[in-house]
């Protein structure tokens, strides 16, 4: 990597929750320590922006960095939809001023699975507890099949079963999946897992859907960062910006 790394520009879709927004610039906070930390002797700009809903946008955001400082832009965003495969795809391309790479969204990732795990047992998971899996949905079919290796991920994490449940654009809809689940009479709850990076509209929705316990999403405001997903920030962070390098 050279002398002075690209900037860490990290792009969330954006939300009108507060609590979203809080929890989401703890979130940035944390990578710009944990970059510092990574690389002390030249740490990168670190910028946060957004792909929808809040300020500043793609576009605003790069331009808030130095005059030709390259940078790698990386969707703070769990599934790689229509957000990532053309808004984002396109303001990277559209981009004059300095060399951009586009880094992979979050998910899927074994990382993931064990956070997702932990907010279970933090809302107090039972052993005969059924689970479902609350994602936001999308129309892109690889969004989709993300989603579904995520529930994988999941339900070997755990040891059991784990159904999925859409919030938006696919099928089956959360609360189906919640009936669903309630219906087979194996379980004496339905806890939801809440695939989710922040509290907001999909979350609220989420704790609508008839579950017994829905868990807290991947991000709590006025909480740490978790590790995980500072991690994953990094990582695919580094790996675009040794392509970029290259």
């Amino acid at each position: 990597m050279n002398a002075r790394p690209p900037a860490l520009v990290g792009i969330s879709h954006g939300t009108s929750s507060e609590d979203g927004r809080r929890a989401v610039r703890g979130l940035h906070a944390a990578v710009a320590e944990a970059a510092a930390r990574r690389h002390p002797q030249a740490p990168p700009s670190v910028r946060l922006g957004h792909v929808d809903v809040e300020q500043p946008d793609v576009p605003a955001t790069l331009a808030s960095l130095d005059p030709g400082e390259p940078a790698v832009v990386v969707p703070l965003l769990l599934s790689a939809g229509y957000h990532v495969y053309v808004d984002l795809t396109e303001a990277v391309a559209d981009e004059t001023e300095r060399p951009v790479a586009l880094a992979g969204a979050l998910g899927p990732d074994d990382r993931l699975a064990a956070l997702l795990l932990r907010r279970l047992h933090e809302a107090g998971l039972r052993d005969d507890d059924r689970i479902v899996l609350a994602v936001a949905g999308s129309s892109d079919t690889r969004a989709i099949d993300d989603c579904r290796d995520q529930a994988r991920r999941l339900a070997a994490a755990s040891g059991r079963e784990v159904s999925l449940g859409f919030l938006s654009a696919a099928e089956p809809r959360l609360p189906d999946a919640v009936a669903a689940a309630r219906a087979d009479g194996a379980a004496a709850r339905v806890v939801v897992a809440n695939y989710l990076l922040a509290p907001g509209y999909f979350d609220d929705l989420a704790r609508a859907a008839g579950a017994d316990v829905t868990a807290a999403p991947l991000l709590v405001p006025d909480a740490p960062a978790p590790g995980e997903l500072v991690e994953i920030v990094l990582d695919r962070y580094e790996a675009s910006a040794r392509a970029l390098a290259a």
